[in-house]
Parts: structure tokens; C-alpha cells; sequence
């Protein structure tokens, strides 16, 4: 896997082994990135349920201004460190090794609104419902915050979070994953 585009183009990052992750095929980062290209430059930015950290990586190359990592595994959390410092976006970074409803609540602590928000959770939970529950309820969004889901079950998702203050922008499929494009309602 390596960083598409930006300063950090061409740079190969490090992978988690096994099957406990499910990093983003390279022609949906690639697509989803030309979509949002226009939004990232100065925005700050939550990759929750991280994993390797690309998507986070990959939009502090495009001149996103910060980035939030978040995952629960440790060996997760490992390796997003390692691509930051690979990459040299340290100083640009806050990796937060936690699960997602303590570090939500933790990013509210630390005053941190978000111009774009990641969510990549493992497929068969609930927790993209959860989470944007959460995100919601500590007011972690600024204006016209975009969010990004990944899943494979478009139907379930949408059914979901159907109740949640946020709407349904876009829908893309790319073979079995689907990207779901939310707003805030308003």
C-alpha cells in the first residue's frame, strides 16, 4: 500500500498482518480521494478506526492541516506511528490508542472539531451507528463537516443511521464496499 498523491507521494507504508484489518483497496482510496480532493487542503481530519492509518496519511499528503488517528489495537496503533514518522507528519498528528466511544469523548476533552471524519470499522458491528452518534452528541463537527463510511452492507448502514441528524450526500459502490457521503442536517 502507498500514499497516492501529495508530499508524500510514492511513499510505501506498513501493513497490519492477518485478517484482523481490512485496509481500503487502492481504486476506492484513489476514488473516494478524487471526490473529496477540493476539502482537504487546510482541514482538519478524524481516521477513526484506522488501522494502518492510510486514509489519515493520505490526506495530511494532500495539505490536510491535522489528523486524528484513532484505534483500539495496539498493533494497529504501532503501525499508524510508524507511517507517520515514515511520512514526517508527526507534528501534524495525535494517535489515540483507545476504543472509539473513550477516544471520541477524549477528542471533546481536547476541544477537536473535524472538517472530515474517516469510519472504517470492522463490517459486522454496529459500530458506524455508535460513532455518529457520539460524534453528534459531543459537537465534534464543524460547518459543513463531511463524513465517510466504508461497509460492506450499503442497505443495513443506511437503514441505521436513518434516525441520526445527518444526511445522505452520495453513494458510491466499488464491488462489494460501498463509500456512504453524509452532511449534517440543516
Amino acid at each position: 500500500m502507498r500514499v497516492i498523491s501529495g508530499m508524500a507521494r510514492g511513499t510505501k507504508l506498513y501493513t497490519l498482518e492477518g485478517s484482523n484489518t481490512r485496509p481500503t483497496l487502492d481504486r476506492v482510496k484513489e476514488a473516494l480521494f478524487n471526490i473529496i480532493q477540493y476539502d482537504l487542503e487546510g482541514s482538519y481530519i478524524l481516521d477513526l478506526f484506522a488501522g494502518s492509518g492510510s486514509l489519515g496519511i493520505e490526506s495530511l499528503s494532500r495539505k490536510a492541516k491535522f489528523c486524528a488517528f484513532c484505534d483500539n489495537s495496539y498493533e494497529a496503533v504501532s503501525i499508524i506511528k510508524k507511517n507517520i514518522e515514515k511520512t514526517r507528519f508527526n507534528d501534524l498528528s495525535k494517535v489515540y490508542n483507545m476504543a472509539y466511544d473513550k477516544a471520541l469523548l477524549k477528542m471533546k476533552d481536547d476541544d477537536l472539531k473535524f472538517d472530515i471524519v474517516f469510519l472504517d470499522p470492522p463490517y459486522e458491528t454496529d459500530y458506524i451507528q455508535k460513532s455518529l452518534e457520539l460524534i453528534i452528541k459531543y459537537e465534534l463537527l464543524n460547518d459543513d463537516a463531511i463524513l465517510i463510511l466504508e461497509t460492506d452492507n450499503q442497505d443495513r448502514i443506511l437503514k441505521e443511521i436513518e434516525k441520526i441528524q445527518l444526511d445522505v450526500r452520495d453513494v458510491r459502490k466499488y464491488g462489494r464496499v460501498s463509500l456512504i457521503f453524509l452532511k449534517r442536517k440543516g
